[in-house]
């Protein structure tokens, strides 16, 4: 049963506190976000379910380095999706790691590995059950599609322990639900449910629980069935346009097009036929 939204913050305010006085000892790489492989689909899941999948440092290394060979392998992997273990997709940037301050070669580290990741070549599916606060906001919107679960709960906290975003929460949200539905949230802090962020454009589809998995398998494997050429060049063609005026962006389109993929042929000659 789906816990009302007062429960699931308080829940949330008692694994921050808890995390302040108990702070994780050191994971080893490779455990903290696992990735699995299947005919064309790679899944990739944050890995500290006893943390919600709080993220840290250590949880972004291992992102990085799977993000970094993703980006390589854009022939044998077509969809990848990012969803999280255990109760949740992720409770967001663990505050008790930006209590003691952490230390990283770069600033730009975390947002460069978000950025990465929504710069894949293959489509990415963000896939979120319960949690889904503010850093993981940040990170779930690299996604070029947000699968939600009836569970799913939205919210941006920067407001709440005064912090700023430098994710890319500013830039992504606003151009996913517009601007003023960005400020509600960034200024407000509340929370949003699976079928309100359908409603404002947050996420693509709100499905029941029980259903999450198959709906996940499905959406992937009816991407991986169009022709990665295909898929590859379209969202390239849409985020190098995005922001450019109509004429502009229409000039793009016809002078700097893809042409066709290698398997164009493959595939008509197999329309209508029987399988």
């Amino acid at each position: 049963m789906i816990r009302g939204v007062k429960d699931e913050e308080v829940q949330f305010d008692q694994m921050v506190k808890a995390g302040f006085a108990n702070k994780e000892r050191g994971s080893i790489m490779g455990e903290l976000v696992l990735r699995n492989d299947d005919n064309g689909l790679c899944t990739l899941r944050l890995n500290r379910p006893e943390k919600l999948n709080a993220l840290n440092l250590e949880v972004f290394k291992d992102l990085r380095s799977h993000v970094d060979d993703l980006a390589k392998q854009f022939d044998t992997i077509g969809c990848v999706v990012l969803r999280g273990n255990g109760r949740c997709f992720s409770a967001g940037h663990d505050l008790a790691a930006i209590g003691v301050g952490e230390e990283s070669e770069s600033r730009r580290f975390q947002p460069e590995t978000v950025t990465l990741l929504a710069n894949l070549p293959q489509p990415v599916i963000s896939a979120v059950h319960g949690h889904c606060y503010t850093g993981a906001l940040e990170l779930a919107l690299a996604g070029d599609i947000i699968m939600a679960a009836q569970s799913a709960r939205f919210a941006d906290t920067h407001g709440k322990w005064a912090l700023t975003p430098i994710w890319g929460m500013s830039q992504r949200l606003p151009r996913r639900v517009g601007i003023a539905k960005a400020k509600e949230m960034m200024f407000t802090t509340k929370t949003v449910t699976g079928e309100e962020a359908v409603a404002i454009g947050l996420a693509n589809r709100c499905v029941p629980d029980e259903n999450f998995e198959a709906e996940i398998e499905s959406l992937a494997r009816s991407i991986l069935a169009t022709s990665w050429f295909s898929n590859r060049a379209n969202k390239k063609l849409l985020e190098y346009t995005d922001g450019m005026s109509l004429h502009d962006g229409l000039r793009h389109e016809f002078d700097l097009n893809e042409g066709v993929g290698p398997d164009v042929v493959e595939r008509i000659l197999s329309f209508g036929k029987k399988g």
